[in-house]
């Protein structure tokens, strides 16, 4: 089916917009039946003022799990190098050691065979 560019009016603003031929193959091929009713500016303005309800969930930025979805759970555990009080993002278990950042970090600069060397 040939699709042609069309100019379409927004609800929002009442300005009328281009509905070019691509957008109508893209809109196709998604299966939307629709034509867009607002223009792209009133689209951009609607998206940072959505309700939260919409979304399904909270973001709480880079330092959350799940790309922002959920805040990350700490704990809080003893370093077994330095002894120096830490949290770490996991359950620590008794049976493996928990290292703070500054010895996690200087412990993953080392050789392995230095590493084996010193746990034992």
């Amino acid at each position: 089916m040939p699709y042609f560019d069309r100019t379409l009016v927004c609800r929002e603003c009442g300005s009328s917009f281009p509905f070019t031929a691509g957008e109508q193959a893209f809109y196709a091929g998604r299966g939307f039946l629709n034509d867009p009713a607002r223009c792209g500016n009133c689209r951009n303005l609607r998206k940072p003022g959505a309700e939260p309800a919409v979304h399904r969930y909270v973001r709480y930025g880079p330092f959350a799990s799940f790309g922002g979805r959920s805040p990350r759970q700490m704990h809080p555990a003893t370093c077994g190098r330095c002894g120096q009080m830490t949290e770490v993002p996991f359950l620590p278990r008794g049976d493996r050691a928990v290292f703070c950042p500054d010895c996690f970090s200087a412990m993953r600069s080392q050789p392995a065979e230095r590493r084996l060397s010193s746990r034992r």
